[in-house]
């Protein structure tokens, strides 16, 4: 893996990402039923064993519209490759996420799966802090906030989900990071921006889609204008 350039999620095939979205499942699977942690598939295509960064949520399912947060767990950098980062965050996203108990096997059939595969992010530089919104575009940017030993992240369908402008996603991932929701404007806040590509089930167990952030922004903003 030594040498090999980050996979960036515009490389991936639609297949490749319906690829992770069942691994992340199997490894959960597997974890929950036998306590065996998986290794990539000598199938696994060779893309994906370069370096890559993954987040994997895991929601319970109510219907197509409506689903909840069981967990949530991902990396920022390109520490492994991409398949063996989705084996990880999968198994850490059921069973390590603080803010909810470790999942159990029989909720299996109740969750649905979904993996972003993201970029690396990079640092967003202007003279003039109060045109940080402008750089950041909702559907498109997932954001980091940093500042001294705080840090936090919102992946690019969290504003889409709640409908928020570019200024409210700054305020709310500077909250995720445990600073005050005006951090974004002083310039020893660094923020950056990645892109992401995400694949879940439309159901538990069932058919595996890409999502399209601009058009569930367009069809948020029609519901909220009637």
């Amino acid at each position: 893996m030594s040498g090999s350039e980050p996979v960036h999620p515009r490389e991936l095939s639609f297949e490749e990402g319906v690829f992770l979205v069942k691994l992340a499942r199997r490894a959960v699977e597997e974890f929950l039923k036998n306590g065996v942690k998986i290794k990539p598939s000598e199938n696994t295509p060779p893309k994906l064993l370069r370096p890559g960064m993954t987040f994997t949520t895991i929601e319970v399912f109510h219907d197509y519209h409506r689903r909840s947060l069981r967990g949530c767990i991902g990396y920022l950098q390109p520490i492994t490759s991409l398949v063996q980062s989705v084996i990880d965050t999968a198994i850490q996203a059921a069973v390590e996420d603080p803010r909810f108990p470790p999942m159990h096997a029989g909720e299996l059939d109740y969750v649905t799966f979904e993996v972003s595969v993201l970029s690396t992010p990079k640092l967003l530089k202007v003279e003039n802090r109060w045109e940080l919104p402008k750089h950041v575009i909702v559907g498109k940017h997932g954001l980091i906030v940093e500042r001294r030993i705080y840090k936090g992240t919102l992946l690019p369908q969290v504003p889409v989900e709640y409908g928020w402008d570019s200024e409210t996603f700054l305020a709310e991932t500077c909250l995720k990071a445990g600073l005050s929701p005006d951090c974004w404007l002083d310039e020893k806040t660094r923020i950056y921006v990645y892109e992401a590509r995400l694949w879940r089930e439309k159901e538990p167990k069932g058919e595996i889609e890409e999502r399209d952030m601009t058009k569930e922004l367009e069809e948020l903003w029609k519901s909220t204008s009637k």
